[in-house]
C-alpha cells in the first residue's frame, strides 16, 4: 500500500512541528503548510538534520485560490492528501468595544475561512478514494469563551460547527471529520508570557502543568489512524481538566 500523505497547515509552529513529527513517525509523508518562505525553509533544514524529511507548501490559508494552487502543487508532486490537519491560526486580541474591523476579519479569515478553503480543495479527492481524515485544531477558548477574544472564540467555536456538519455529509464515504480543542500548551508563545502571569494560568489547570505539543500531536495521530473510522463529529478536549463540559 502506498504511503499516505498528510497536510498540516501552520506546520512550522510549535504544535504544528509536533504534529508533523508524530505523523511522520507513524508512517505518513507529511507536508507542512507555511506562509513565510524564509522561516519554512530554515525549519525544513533543521528538521532534516534531526531525521525528518518533510515537504513544505505555501498557502495563504485565508484565500481560496491560493489554497487551490497549494493543493495542486502537492498533488502533482506527492499525490492525494488523505489526512488534512487544519492547524493554522492567529490572534488579534482586544475587547469588542476596542476591536477594529480588521482585527475581526483577519482572525475569522485565517482561523475559520481557512478550514473551509483547505477542506474544500482536499475533499474531492478524498471522496474519489472513499477515504480521508480531516482534523480541525480549535481551542479551549472556543468552548468556554475568553475576555478580549470575541474574534478568536467565534472562529474556534465556528470550527466545530463546521466539523459536525461536514462529518454528517461524508460519514458514509469513509471520511471522518473531528475537532481537537487544546488548552494551554507550552509553546514559545505561552512561555514568553511573564512568569507571574504564566503561574496564575498554571494554577487554574487541575493537573497543575501546561500541556506539551506532543500531547496534541498524539491526539491528532489517534484520529488520523485508519482504525479511528468510527469517531467522527467529535470535539476532543485536551486541556488538563481546565474546562469540563
Amino acid at each position: 500500500m502506498s504511503q499516505k500523505i498528510a497536510l498540516v497547515t501552520g506546520g512550522t509552529g510549535g504544535i504544528g512541528t509536533a504534529i508533523c513529527r508524530r505523523l511522520a513517525d507513524d508512517g505518513f509523508k507529511v507536508i507542512a503548510g507555511y506562509s513565510n518562505a524564509e522561516k519554512a525553509e530554515r525549519w525544513q533544514k533543521t528538521q532534516q538534520k534531526e531525521g525528518y524529511d518533510f515537504g513544505i507548501a505555501y498557502a495563504n490559508v485565508a484565500d481560496f485560490e491560493s489554497c487551490q494552487r497549494c493543493y495542486e502543487e502537492i498533488w502533482s508532486q506527492y499525490g492525494t492528501v488523505s489526512v488534512l490537519v487544519n492547524n493554522a491560526g492567529i490572534t488579534r486580541d482586544a475587547s469588542l468595544r476596542k476591536m477594529a474591523p480588521e482585527q475581526w476579519n483577519e482572525v475569522i479569515q485565517t482561523n475559520l475561512n481557512s478550514v473551509f478553503n483547505l477542506s474544500r480543495v482536499c475533499l474531492e479527492a478524498m471522496l474519489e478514494q472513499q477515504y480521508g481524515r480531516i482534523i480541525n485544531i480549535s481551542s479551549i477558548n472556543g468552548q468556554k469563551g475568553q475576555f478580549g477574544q470575541t474574534n478568536y472564540c467565534a472562529a474556534k467555536a465556528g470550527m466545530h460547527g463546521f466539523t459536525k456538519a461536514l462529518a454528517q455529509e461524508v460519514a458514509s464515504k469513509g471520511i471522518t471529520v473531528n475537532t481537537i480543542s487544546p488548552g494551554y500548551i507550552a509553546t514559545d508563545m505561552i512561555m514568553a508570557v511573564p512568569e507571574e502571569i504564566r503561574e496564575q494560568i498554571r494554577q487554574q489547570i487541575p493537573v497543575k502543568r501546561f500541556g506539551k505539543p506532543e500531547e496534541i500531536a498524539r491526539t491528532v495521530a489517534f484520529l488520523a489512524a485508519e482504525d479511528a473510522g468510527f469517531i467522527t463529529g467529535s470535539d476532543l478536549s485536551v486541556n488538563g481538566g481546565q474546562y469540563m463540559h
